[in-house]
């Protein structure tokens, strides 16, 4: 454990074995939550939130649907490929 200073405009500086750890570099954003007696730093993600298609969204595949045992036939070629 490691002990940080307030610094006198509010920034508290990470230790560098701990940015390494998280790959965190300059500019890195975080949100932060006040827990009463800590606090929270967690880094915003770098990735937009996805969102999910509806259950209503028509599938993508045209073809014919493949049955359960043509999809289990499928498995079993690609996993003696990997063998």
């Amino acid at each position: 454990m490691e002990t940080i200073t307030l610094g006198s405009q509010g920034q508290l500086v990470l230790p560098k074995a701990i940015q390494a750890i998280h790959q965190w570099v300059e500019g890195t954003k975080f949100v932060i939550w006040d827990k009463g007696s800590e606090i929270v730093l967690k880094p915003v993600s770098t990735f937009p939130i996805s969102q999910l298609e509806s259950p209503n969204t028509p599938s993508v595949y045209q073809g014919v649907p493949l049955t359960l045992e043509d999809m289990e036939k499928a498995i079993d070629i690609e996993a003696g490929k990997q063998k």
